[in-house]
C-alpha cells in the first residue's frame, strides 16, 4: 500500500526514521524497480544551514521545497548526478528527507542495465554491493531524474510503499555527510539508518 499524505504531513525527523524500512518503488514501462530504504537524511529549512531554504531562500529550482508533503524534489549536484527528496511537514514550509541509500528488491536486471549497462548476472560483488549504495546510485538506478521532480509521490509511479513484511531493526542516529559548510549543522544528529545492512553508503 502506497504511503499516504499523511505519512509525509508529520514532523520531518519522524518521518525520516520511518521511511527506513519502507519500499521505494518507480513504474517503468510495465516494470516495477523496487528497494528497501535504509538510510535517510533529514533538512529543515528554517534551523537548517545545511538546507536549500535556509534563511527563507526561495529560488524557481528549489520550490518544491515549498510544496505539499509527499511530492519529489530532486535536484541535481556536481553537474553530473541527481538526489531524490521526499517534502514534509506542510505546505510553505520547506522540510524534506533525502533518501541516501536502498537495498535492491526487485527488477534487479534494469537496475544492472541503468546503472552499468550490463546484465545482472554480469556484475562482480562489488558492483552489486554499489548498486543503490548512495543517493545517487540509488538515482541512477531507480532511473530518477528532473522529470520526476515535483511528482506527487501519493499518486505517480514513482512512490514509496509499506513493506509486506516487517522486519525488527536498530536505527543508527549520526552526522550527514558531505555537510562541512554548515557550520553548527554539521553536529546535527539528523543521518538515520538501519545498523549493520551492507547497502548503508557510509557507517
Amino acid at each position: 500500500m502506497k504511503l499516504d499524505r499523511k505519512f509525509y504531513s508529520r514532523e520531518t525527523l519522524q518521518v525520516a526514521k520511518e521511511l527506513l524500512g519502507k519500499i521505494i518503488v518507480h513504474e517503468i514501462n510495465g516494470v516495477k524497480i523496487k528497494g528497501r530504504i535504509v538510510e535517510t537524511e533529514a533538512y529543515i529549512g528554517a534551523i537548517d544551514k545545511a538546507c536549500h531554504a535556509y534563511g527563507g531562500k526561495r529560488t524557481p529550482r528549489m520550490e518544491p521545497l515549498y510544496g505539499k508533503p509527499g511530492i519529489a524534489y530532486v535536484y541535481f549536484i556536481y553537474g553530473m548526478y541527481h538526489c531524490f527528496n521526499v517534502i514534509t511537514k506542510e505546505e510553505g514550509s520547506p522540510e524534506g528527507v533525502l533518501i541516501r541509500a536502498a537495498a535492491p528488491i526487485e527488477g534487479l536486471e534494469e537496475m544492472s542495465k541503468l546503472r552499468f549497462g550490463k546484465s545482472y548476472k554480469e556484475l562482480t560483488k562489488a558492483q552489486i554491493k554499489n548498486l543503490t549504495s548512495g543517493p545517487s546510485k540509488l538515482c541512477i538506478a531507480f532511473n530518477i531524474d528532473k522529470k520526476c521532480n515535483k511528482q506527487d509521490l501519493c499518486t505517480s509511479t514513482l512512490y514509496i510503499e509499506e513493506p509486506g513484511e516487517i522486519d525488527k531493526f536498530e536505527i543508527i542516529e549520526t552526522t550527514r555527510i558531505g555537510i562541512d559548510y554548515a557550520e553548527e549543522a554539521r553536529d546535527f544528529l539528523w543521518r538515520f539508518y538501519i545498523k549493520d545492512n551492507p547497502w548503508v553508503s557510509a557507517k
